[in-house]
């Protein structure tokens, strides 16, 4: 077997603000209250780290009634629907909000079109959090679009007042592609005043999108049910390169490797460094003996935590 010589990291890769922050409020809400802290559906999507934060004290919960009354609740990065936060209010839980600030942003924005008499399309997938959470902000004049085919069929009410909103995870040239037939199709349509597709994920696919023109094979780490780590391993396929999204470096398969000489390494926006770290030793152990990293963006952004989360020994 032809081993591979050169691991590629793309850069950036990996954890983002917003998952950063999602993490470190459960993790304070935990050092602060002690366990258990309840959190509704996974805080990120990511196997590893929600097992970790399960094995210090974190139980996670799909329904409000599993949440035992006076307990504390977190809700996750991807946002939550006005039903879910009215229900989490009557029901008297200690709540913190870890929707990540870019999801709330189009939260806000569709409360306030919402006022002035728009309706919206929403661009996303089916059964998501976010879009759930996003479309949940209104009881009715949400429609979702999946994909161009769907632009033909929805049926909005009406059209003088109409506004697009897209999940903030998802393929920037896919969403594109679908944002093009909206608005051919409704042409006074009101578009975001900046996109709603997050920072971390444009750059995390500029990122795979040179990684593609230098290596043989992809490897992205990440779970099956993050969006954005799917969409790395879609948009490194639509480039020409065969890649494999993998939990951890025990799913890696020999096979994969054989006859590539380069293999890229990347990771969705909420998978830890650890575990890209793994599948780089993995790799060098089945023969690999140079890693670089590609040179990209480097990612300053911060979000703040929400009032009540600080620690005595906080400096002031």
């Amino acid at each position: 077997m032809t081993a591979p010589q050169e691991i590629l990291l793309a850069e950036p890769r990996g954890f983002c603000a917003g998952v950063d922050r999602a993490i470190e409020i459960v993790e304070r809400a935990l050092e602060k209250f002690g366990r258990p802290i309840y959190v509704r559906h996974e805080i990120v999507h990511n196997t590893h780290v929600v097992n970790d934060l399960k094995q210090r004290g974190a139980i996670f919960i799909e329904e409000l009634d599993e949440v035992p009354p006076g307990a504390t609740l977190v809700f996750s990065a991807h946002g939550v629907s006005q039903a879910v936060q009215r229900e989490a209010k009557a029901r008297g839980f200690r709540i913190f909000d870890a929707t990540c600030p870019l999801v709330t942003k189009v939260h806000v924005e569709v409360a306030k079109l919402h006022k002035e008499g728009y309706e919206f399309i929403m661009i996303g997938h089916k059964g998501h959090p976010e879009v759930e959470g996003t479309m949940g902000q209104l009881d009715s004049g949400i429609h979702l679009v999946e994909d161009v085919e769907d632009v033909a069929k929805v049926q909005p009410s009406q059209t003088d007042r109409l506004a697009v909103v897209t999940q903030t995870t998802l393929s920037v040239d896919d969403a594109a592609a679908i944002m093009a037939a909206v608005k051919a199709r409704f042409t006074n349509i009101q578009s975001p005043k900046q996109q709603d597709i997050c920072y971390a994920t444009q750059n995390r696919q500029d990122a795979v999108k040179l990684l593609a023109t230098q290596v043989d094979a992809v490897v992205v780490v990440g779970s099956p049910t993050s969006s954005n780590t799917n969409r790395l391993r879609e948009l490194a396929e639509r480039l020409g390169v065969p890649a494999y999204m993998v939990d951890d470096a025990s799913e890696l398969q020999d096979a994969w490797f054989e006859g590539r000489h380069c293999v890229g390494v990347t990771a969705g926006a909420s998978a830890p460094e650890d575990l890209v770290q793994g599948v780089v030793q993995r790799l060098k152990a089945l023969g690999a003996v140079s890693v670089r990293s590609l040179d990209g963006v480097r990612e300053t952004t911060k979000f703040p935590l929400p009032k009540g989360l600080k620690i005595e020994a906080d400096p002031a």
